[in-house]
């Protein structure tokens, strides 16, 4: 199996020292904004929840104070805070059973409508995260749809499917419970500490010194939990990316007797995983009692000075238990602090792996449209792509006509800052629109490469390719890819029916068009005679079907389009001769009408192919007709008599 190692790009990141946790979640506003209007009314009950949360701890002091016989409720309350409470201090009186009643009911009231408006911040803000995280889940899936090939030379499979699914519920949680539990925590703490200010200013003080030390000890526990997190986080994408290796390369791993090394490559990735989340329960197990021993002592010193007072006779009973009530009030919005702060610097060590992907942006894109006068007045430009698809729309449709001018080409080096070697050298083809071109050559000459050039799955050079005499680059991509049918060596099917995967790219298809296209693919009999038919589903990346039937569905795939320009890559080197002939006999009525390129390193596939090139070492050492190459009698010709030869053995 392959080595796991982390993305290139990743050691440019950690060498620079990390931003703010802030910087990366900057990116979540635009997808906050979305939803102003329902993050707006759920602030709104969030505040009216925290209003409403303050009564409780009144109304128990006023009735503490009943029952005392106190003259006033809440003596030292005074000024604008007595005012806004006037009303209900118009129901109390010193030791009276219809007072004690109202007060109750008042009390069941408050705490009834603080669960109203608890139910609703949840529901609406919760439910915002549900449809942001809806919102990222498809902007990911849209750049990773974007991105180009080299992307995921340079990054796993596993590691990519770890940030879609741990790293966005981690910033999930930021989005909902984080900014809930935030605002609830602020509003609670701002009312909480506004009335014990004025219930007493001189207690406040004394029971608020721990928090300096609280902050401090948030932001030393955040730094380490925001570092552990990352960790985790990258520690978790390697294990996906073992289990997703594992899981699809099952038969190799059966083949090669390799189930125990795996297993131990397993352990070893499982083993670091669970041993960062130790750490990280570890600081966690720390900050949680180092908070619970300031809000301890916080109690101890007003069950101390406010006990004085209360025995002095400076603060009443009521207006003791009021300020304590309000002060274990806070005792949630200090242990919040806690819980915000690990929710917050998961999610902000997950939106930069996220971020990773979404600030990634295709090399290989639609080239720009020149301005025009109406076109320059947009600030941005973001009208070009459409603009040219238009144009593009409004032209001849594509002949089919390529030609390739002293292309060279290397793939782009995998960030080790070296130049990579050339895989093609000076190649100068021209194929007519309408004909067939046979590229041949031994593995690793290049066949590949060049057919991926034609549909800009890599970027050629400028100047070296073109399609219709115009440069590649010039046509927008949706176009340029929907004329070309592309059968690839490698050949892959949905976990779908095999129908599906024939109409792949054409939805909308008639029955009878995909039944049509598996006739000429010589797969039609086949399918049939599944118990399903054309209903039958294939299983992950077709895995009940044989290498052959895969590669003929994929062609069926690529006929059913009707491409300008048909490319199949090595298309039939999964089934036999005579398979192989027939295919290709039936292929010759749909090869008529569209320029098609036939990639192999058989001779029987390409010998009736109005061109054959001949590559090697990424060069172009023969060209010619059949009968041409025969006669110059070189590695063609040489080629062709070996097989003749393997040909003659087998029928023996």
């Amino acid at each position: 199996m392959s080595s796991v190692a982390q993305p290139v790009a990743g050691t440019a990141e950690r060498a620079a020292s990390p931003p703010p946790a802030w910087q990366h979640l900057k990116t979540l506003i635009p997808y906050v904004l979305r939803y102003k209007g329902m993050v707006s009314l759920g602030l709104l009950t969030l505040t009216l929840m925290g209003l409403v949360g303050t009564l409780p701890q009144l109304i128990i002091g006023i009735i503490n104070d009943c029952l005392r016989g106190a003259p006033k409720p809440l003596s030292t309350l005074a000024g604008f805070a007595r005012t806004m409470l006037h009303p209900l201090f118009d129901h109390y009186a010193p030791l009276s059973r219809h007072a004690l009643g109202v007060y109750c009911l008042i009390l069941v009231c408050a705490m009834l409508a603080k669960g109203f408006f608890s139910f609703w911040t949840r529901w609406i803000l919760i439910g915002i995260s549900r449809e942001i995280e809806y919102d990222l889940r498809n902007d990911l899936l849209a750049r990773c749809l974007e991105l180009d090939p080299e992307f995921y030379a340079q990054n796993r499979t596993g590691d990519l499917m770890s940030r879609a699914t741990n790293d966005l519920n981690a910033v999930r949680m930021v989005l909902g419970p984080g900014i809930m539990y935030t605002a609830v925590t602020f509003a609670t703490m701002v009312l909480a500490v506004f009335f014990m200010v004025k219930l007493s200013p001189m207690l406040t003080l004394w029971v608020l010194l721990p928090v300096p030390f609280v902050a401090v000890a948030v932001r030393y526990f955040g730094q380490i939990i925001h570092r552990l997190s990352e960790q985790i986080q990258a520690a978790l994408g390697v294990l996906s990316t073992r289990a997703q290796e594992n899981l699809t390369g099952i038969r190799v791993v059966r083949a090669y007797v390799q189930e125990e090394p795996e297993m131990a490559s397993f352990d070893r990735a499982n083993r670091e995983y669970v041993s960062r989340n130790i750490q990280l329960i570890s600081s966690w197990s720390l900050f949680f009692p180092a908070l619970s021993v300031l809000i301890g002592l916080t109690v101890v010193i007003l069950l101390a000075l406010g006990g004085e007072r209360v025995i002095g006779g400076r603060v009443s009973l009521g207006t003791f238990t009021a300020f304590y009530a309000f002060l274990i009030q806070l005792t949630f919005p200090m242990i919040a602090i806690g819980y915000v702060t690990n929710i917050f610097q998961r999610g902000a060590a997950s939106m930069r792996r996220l971020n990773y992907i979404l600030d990634a942006r295709p090399r290989i894109r639609d080239a720009a449209a020149p301005p025009s006068p109406s076109f320059a007045a947009s600030p941005e430009g973001n009208g070009s792509q459409a603009r040219r698809a238009e144009e593009f729309a409004t032209e001849p449709k594509l002949r089919g006509e390529i030609e390739f001018r002293h292309l060279t080409f290397a793939y782009p080096a995998a960030g080790n800052g070296g130049a990579a070697a050339p895989v093609l050298s000076d190649i100068t083809l021209h194929i007519p629109a309408g004909s067939t071109a046979a590229i041949l050559g031994p593995t690793g000459s290049g066949k590949s490469t060049l057919a991926s050039l034609i549909a800009r799955l890599w970027e050629a050079p400028a100047g070296t390719l073109f399609l219709d005499g115009r440069p590649v680059s010039e046509y927008p991509l949706a176009e340029l890819r929907r004329s070309i049918g592309y059968v690839p060596q490698d050949t892959f099917l949905f976990s779908d029916t095999i129908r599906e995967n024939i109409a792949f790219g054409a939805a909308d298809a008639a029955e009878e068009r995909v039944f049509e296209a598996a006739e000429i693919a010589s797969i039609s009999g086949e399918i049939q005679s599944f118990s399903k038919g054309f209903e039958t589903l294939v299983g992950e990346r077709g895995i009940t079907l044989s290498g052959g039937q895969k590669q003929r569905t994929s062609l069926a795939r690529a006929i059913l389009r009707e491409p300008k320009i048909l490319i199949l890559d090595d298309a039939f080197s999964s089934v036999d001769t005579g398979t192989e002939e027939r295919i290709l006999g039936r292929l010759r009525e749909v090869m008529r009408r569209r320029t098609t390129i036939l990639i192999s390193h058989r001779v029987s596939t390409v010998r009736n192919a109005d061109q054959i090139a001949v590559l090697r070492d990424g060069r172009i050492i023969e060209r010619g007709t059949h009968a041409e190459l025969l006669a110059l009698d070189g590695y063609y010709a040489d080629l062709y008599r070996k097989q003749l030869l393997e040909e003659e053995l087998e029928r023996e």
